[in-house]
């Protein structure tokens, strides 16, 4: 067994790996930019080293500084967890050049599943069942739009190097095609450096099952499966163990599928094999399709984790260091289930824009698993995908696994920046979800009612105005006097709306909190206020907003009296960037002519690139910002001109 390991990658998966490594007697060391220098795989680690700027190009994309590292830091093997060089076989052979371990597979394992046509043909010579498709070399346009054609549609577009989503549409008429070819080689260029794509059926009612498998090189076992079927644009939201509806029958046939194209390949340490499956008429043993191999840990590993009691982290060691398997096939439990899921800083009702901003406050149930690498102050960085936390439940049935993970959700507490906690929570609660009726287009079906907000209460309002009146505070009322004002104004704001509430003090310890839905009486006991005789619901101020917990999480913001100017948020006249990025393509031009829905601009943030629209019809007055700059969130892009200059 190694001494010494550095961890090659950054956030919630560089601190899984130094909870396991460190648990078995090793020394860690950390690699960080210089957005991350206080971040908290750097503070968990025995030590850490500085390998370059904030973009992951100039940092943990750059294999020679980290390797580097570990050797200038006496490590004996690096761990590339997830993402960056994870999946990169050049960086496998620079590892072992230099005299170290790579804590993953063969550069070669990484080639033959690197590239999803090549993969496809692989497959199939080793006997597992692929999708009907288009997987060739040729890529002249013209041709894969009548190879799309034969397929007949609806098609996928997918690039072939890569996954997490990037590079993938979905087409439904040949009309369609051409432009969403073209938008998936850019995004596919822009994430792997690759624009191929292949194209395939696409099965009209999928659900997404992969099988966790775990080799030695020559020999490889499989660690039963897990359903991703819940995705929004081809990025799991929620995953769970085992399958709903899985019949030993088809767990066998999945199973063995997986253990033959691990082994096919030769493949050493966890992967995991992704399958497409019809799931119109219950899961069939001649129901389901490889859609290509994870070469690395995958994010959702927690539940296999859970439903095995398997810690796949020490595997990866165990195996890296020469050890044979710790379990064959038959020994391997299966029992209970177990669901994740992931929490990110994005607002669910802005088209699930990314959000960056300090946490002002994290806080998770003890009873659950939070998968996290950061904290409360810590940044949400523009930098990085915006994870906060996977957060992972198990119960000895799924209708009591996903009980927990509804209550989980709820009393889960995210304060300084917006988040997805709210979806989630619907999500979970979902009546076809619980019956086990996924698929992969359920949160597409359902988007508009997942990410309605609940509509306010008088005893939500009575809980912010009392906390942002900081009332809720311990000791809120000593040195209360008839002599101070017997009334208060408090101004609450959400989602452009205004709420003013009134606390009119009758004692220190009974307040009447006058809402416009209504008035509550507040009154304080030995230990808390009740408001209406019921407990308040959880709250906390940070800064000028007060925040909501609770499965209906809710953010109010308190103006200051003193600069009610408002915002342009609301201004037709200007398109502004909605989050930090890099401006991808600009498609206007001063002085032209555009109608409300016309691509003005794509922005490039956090990996995933997004549309920005004109909002109404217009004449460009002056376009603000040049293809390849880098904005602030808030920055003006393109300016219209004023809509009474254009009136006739």
């Amino acid at each position: 067994m190694f001494d010494c390991i550095l961890i090659a990658n950054r956030g919630e998966i560089a601190c899984r790996i130094i909870q396991t490594a460190r648990a078995m007697g090793l020394r860690c060391i950390a690699v960080y930019s210089d957005a991350d220098a206080q971040a908290r795989h750097v503070e968990m680690a025995d030590d850490a080293v500085h390998i370059g700027g904030s973009a992951p190009a100039d940092s943990y994309l750059k294999g020679d500084v980290i390797i580097q590292a570990a050797r200038d830091m006496g490590a004996q093997a690096i761990h590339p967890g997830y993402g960056f060089l994870s999946e990169n076989p050049d960086f496998v052979e620079a590892v072992e050049a230099a005299g170290l371990t790579f804590i993953g597979p063969s550069a070669s394992a990484i080639r033959a599943m690197g590239l999803k046509d090549a993969a496809k043909a692989l497959m199939e010579k080793a006997g597992v069942p692929i999708v009907p498709g288009y997987h060739g070399a040729d890529q002249d346009d013209d041709l894969l739009a009548e190879e799309a054609a034969k397929i007949g549609y609806p098609v996928l577009i997918k690039a072939v190097a890569g996954g997490g989503g990037k590079g993938m549409r979905l087409v439904e008429e040949p009309s369609a095609f051409a432009e969403a070819l073209k938008s998936a080689r850019s995004e596919a260029k822009a994430a792997f450096g690759n624009s191929d794509v292949l194209v395939e059926k696409f099965v009209t009612k999928p659900r997404h099952i992969e099988v966790q498998v775990f080799g030695d090189g020559t020999k490889a076992v499989h660690l039963f499966e897990r359903d991703c079927s819940l995705q929004r644009r081809h990025q799991k939201v929620i995953e769970e163990a085992p399958a709903p509806g899985m019949t030993d029958e088809v767990r066998q046939a999945m199973g063995d599928a997986a253990v033959r194209a691990a082994e096919a390949i030769g493949y050493a340490g966890a992967g995991t094999i992704e399958f497409i499956v019809d799931g119109s008429n219950g899961l069939r043993a001649d129901g389901f399709w490889f859609m290509e191999m994870n070469t690395r840990l995958q994010v959702e590993h927690p539940v296999t984790e859970a439903i095995t009691g398997v810690d796949l982290v020490e595997w990866q060691l165990r195996v890296a260091a020469g050890e044979a398997l710790p379990l064959a096939q038959a020994d391997i439990p299966l029992n209970g289930h177990a669901f994740e899921a992931r929490l990110y800083a994005e607002d669910a009702q802005n088209a699930f824009l990314p959000a960056t901003g300090r946490l002002a406050h994290l806080r998770f149930p003890a009873d659950v698993r939070a998968d996290t690498g950061v904290r409360t102050g810590d940044e949400i960085s523009p930098f990085y995908d915006p994870m906060i936390a996977k957060i992972t439940v198990y119960g000895a049935t799924r209708e009591i696994a996903l009980s927990k993970l509804r209550k989980a959700l709820a009393d889960t507490e995210v304060a300084g920046t917006v988040t997805n906690l709210g979806f989630l929570h619907a999500l979970a609660s979902h009546e076809g979800f619980a019956r086990g009726e996924v698929d992969t287009g359920l949160i597409a079906r359902e988007q508009a009612a997942l990410t309605q907000s609940a509509p306010f209460t008088s005893q939500v309002l009575a809980s912010a105005a009392l906390c942002g009146a900081d009332l809720d505070r311990e000791n809120s009322a000593q040195g209360f006097s008839l002599w101070q004002p017997l009334a208060r104004r408090i101004d609450l704001q959400s989602g452009g709306e205004d709420f003013p509430c009134t606390l009119r003090f009758d004692s220190a310890t009974r307040v009447q909190i006058e809402t416009p839905l209504g008035s509550v009486c507040a009154t304080r006991g030995p230990a808390r206020w009740t408001l209406d005789g019921r407990a308040p619901k959880a709250a906390l101020k940070a800064g000028n907003s007060v925040y909501i917990f609770g499965p209906n999480s809710a953010r109010f913001d308190l103006p200051d009296a003193l600069d009610r100017t408002g915002s342009n948020g609301g201004d037709l006249d200007v398109v502004l960037a909605p989050m930090p990025g890099l401006v991808k393509s600009v498609f206007v031009k001063n002085g032209q002519e555009v109608t409300e829905g016309t691509r003005i601009a794509v922005l490039e943030a956090m990996k995933m690139e997004h549309l920005l629209l004109a909002q109404r019809d217009g004449v460009v007055a002056e376009v603000l910002a040049s293809e390849n700059s880098q904005v602030e969130a808030g920055a003006a892009l393109v300016r219209f001109e004023p809509e009474e200059e254009n009136a006739t």
